[in-house]
């Protein structure tokens, strides 16, 4: 019996691999006959495995999606994976999620062999997340698998969106894709009033049903959905913009400087482009010196100005002034 049922694991354990096998593939690799594969495949559906098969010379055997979730099996490295992921994601970012992560954390724990259990603990005993002030909104959980539901069945959405100041507007909309930074989540979508595309943060939307009816897909804004995304939100959404060179490449620009700050194009080893905005140009020079790289500015032309005025200022600032005293009546 301990046998059959060690047999049984290792086959679930390699259908869950996601590919087809045949009958022979199998059997040679439990050790068993073709026949006793075919049992054990017929074990496996009593115990709710939806494990499909094909007929014929090129058929084989295939474990499918059914109606309720079964048991999984996972090594070792895929089993601290998901605990590590569900010990992230219990930190934030989707609301109403965490205590969902925590319980099925505490599930997998459980069960998980004392060797593995040390690794998850030592990863969440000896890393600190930073959030703090900059942790962001969150989404509700129900708004957002609604939005990927819209996107998938290609459905016209209707809701309530909130902008900057706060006020809102219905919007209608043809949605495309979500796009996740490292802090917020957006939503790509055609907008059917403005008949343009459309960049909205999906904490500001409130959907309101019903949905529909279906459209055709059109051709997206960009190829590279998280560059426009990026530039939509870090420069095209502010009133000065700039492009300056940074003497550094854009993998080590991209180190300090978030898709949600600009956007960087890459030009050889030690040089990059980046795109970026601010509301007033004085703020984007802060916002340029604060990346901490040498640059030139490419433009706009009049940025160089404000460089200039806010050195003379820091110059005065840090030379001593002569206190004058004040004359007795």
């Amino acid at each position: 019996m301990l046998e059959t049922s060690a047999r049984l694991l290792r086959l679930l354990s390699l259908l869950q691999a996601h590919r087809e096998w045949s009958g022979r593939d199998l059997a040679d690799r439990l050790g068993v006959t073709p026949r006793t594969v075919r049992r054990d495949v017929d074990r496996l559906r009593e115990l709710g495995y939806p494990v499909h098969a094909s007929p014929g010379t090129g058929g084989g055997y295939q474990l499918g999606a059914g109606a309720q979730l079964p048991p999984l099996l996972l090594d070792d490295e895929e089993a601290v994976a998901v605990a590590v992921s569900l010990r992230t994601v219990a930190g934030g970012g989707i609301e109403g999620i965490e205590e969902t992560s925590v319980r099925a954390l505490a599930k997998l724990e459980q069960v998980l062999p004392s060797r593995l259990r040390r690794r998850v603990a030592a990863l969440n005993s000896y890393t600190v997340p930073m959030l703090g002030g900059r942790r962001g909104p969150t989404v509700d959980a129900a708004t957002l698998t609604e939005l990927v539901h819209a996107c998938r069945d290609r459905e016209r959405l209707r809701f309530e969106y909130r902008d900057h100041a706060g006020s809102a507007t219905r919007r209608v909309v043809d949605p495309h894709r979500l796009v996740f930074t490292e802090r917020r989540w957006y939503l790509v979508a055609w907008d059917v009033e403005r008949e343009d595309w459309r960049t909205f943060r999906a904490d500001r939307i409130t959907p309101k049903p019903p949905h529909g009816p279906r459209f055709e897909p059109r051709t997206p804004p960009a190829e590279d959905l998280a560059a426009y995304v990026s530039r939509g939100v870090s420069t095209a959404a502010y009133a000065a913009k700039a492009v300056v060179l940074l003497h550094a490449s854009a993998e080590e620009a991209a180190q300090r400087i978030s898709p949600s700050a600009g956007v960087l194009e890459a030009i050889d080893e030690h040089s990059c482009l980046l795109h970026t905005g601010a509301h007033t140009l004085d703020v984007l020079v802060i916002h340029i010196v604060l990346m901490g790289f040498e640059f030139d500015v490419r433009e706009p032309a009049e940025l160089n100005d404000h460089i200039r005025e806010i050195a003379d200022r820091l110059g005065r600032a840090l030379t001593p002034r002569t206190a004058v005293t004040p004359r007795l009546p």
